[in-house]
């Protein structure tokens, strides 16, 4: 195989044998690596000329590398995070490539130096209990889609599921008998199972109720009976804030996702009392340190360690003044 026609030929290999078949990631993470390589090649194409399908090692370099991480953020104005997901995506290829070009290791090993850019970290956002309600209170249960609408957001702020693993629910994930529950495939691949409210299986049921669009099994669909979409959903979310937030003005000065309803349940597990690592069970995290942006967003938490704290007397001292001369001599007498 001539040089040229190798640089292409991995990357074939690598997102349908490693990433499909051996690792066998899920379709967002394939979808994210695609988009990395698309861009970086048509970087390429216009930098060197050089049509994707002609390119060689000799193209692919860390200085040419860092120029594409450059161009993510000044041109395409990416944020530090996207930049270093860009940048994971590419030292995935490369160490694949490893292993089959050992000729290339230099090369190779001096774009796998390239270091992540350091990212400032916020406070996470989350909504009061108020919040919640004034937002659940937001859709017209008089309508097919207002009861789906609250169904579907009950159920996130809930159980704080992802957005991803709420769309992708069927009926049968359901068990709303003893133990009631809601059975999952998180990020991942892991499975899992998230109890559920009494609250929240009453309206499950009363949802299960409904006749399926299209004779589906999708708990939650679109209007056409197909799978509701990401943009489907962040659209629902923002029709229903925009009524929430006539009536709740702290919702108002808040930029609210369905990622900030899963913040959310997660400060109220906190708020009761539930140590992390049952957190990090329950939100279905690889590790419970993930968890420990919930402990530096939970100003409650801090005001109730501050109250078992010692206090100390804030009374200013006052500027020291030196005795009088004459009143220390007669003091040393």
């Amino acid at each position: 195989m001539k040089p040229c026609d190798r640089v292409p030929f991995l990357l074939q290999k690598f997102f349908t044998e490693r990433l499909m078949n051996q690792k066998h990631v899920s379709p967002h993470t394939v979808a994210c690596y695609r988009d990395t390589f698309r861009l970086l090649f048509g970087f390429v194409q216009r930098e060197k000329h050089r049509a994707p399908s002609r390119l060689t090692w000799n193209d692919l370099d860390a200085s040419l590398i860092c120029a594409f991480l450059d161009y993510c953020e000044k041109d395409r104005h990416n944020s530090p995070r996207t930049r270093n997901l860009r940048l994971t995506a590419i030292r995935s290829f490369f160490r694949y490539v490893a292993f089959l070009e050992p000729s290339e290791s230099l090369r190779i090993q001096q774009i796998l130096a390239i270091p992540n850019k350091r990212q400032s970290r916020r406070l996470i956002g989350f909504l009061t209990h108020a919040e919640v309600e004034h937002l659940l209170a937001s859709p017209d249960q008089t309508t097919w889609s207002g009861r789906r609408d609250y169904t579907f957001l009950l159920l996130t702020v809930q159980t704080g599921m992802r957005l991803s693993e709420v769309t992708a629910l069927y009926r049968h994930d359901l068990v709303l008998g003893t133990g009631a529950h809601v059975h999952c495939w998180g990020k991942g691949r892991k499975e899992r199972c998230t109890p559920l409210a009494k609250r929240t299986v009453k309206v499950l049921r009363r949802w299960l109720r409904e006749a399926p669009r299209e004779r589906n099994d999708i708990l939650f669909p679109n209007a056409r009976g197909g799978w509701l979409s990401a943009d489907g959903a962040q659209y629902l979310l923002a029709k229903h804030l925009k009524i929430a937030r006539q009536n709740c003005p702290s919702l108002r000065e808040k930029r609210v996702t369905l990622h900030v309803l899963r913040h959310t349940t997660a400060i109220a597990l906190l708020e009761a009392g539930v140590d992390t690592s049952t957190i990090a069970l329950w939100l279905g995290h690889e590790s419970p340190s993930t968890t420990q942006i919930y402990l530096d967003a939970n100003l409650a938490q801090k005001e109730r360690i501050l109250n078992k704290t010692a206090t100390w007397d804030a009374t200013p001292l006052g500027r020291y003044r030196p005795e009088d001369p004459v009143l220390q001599f007669l003091k040393s007498l």
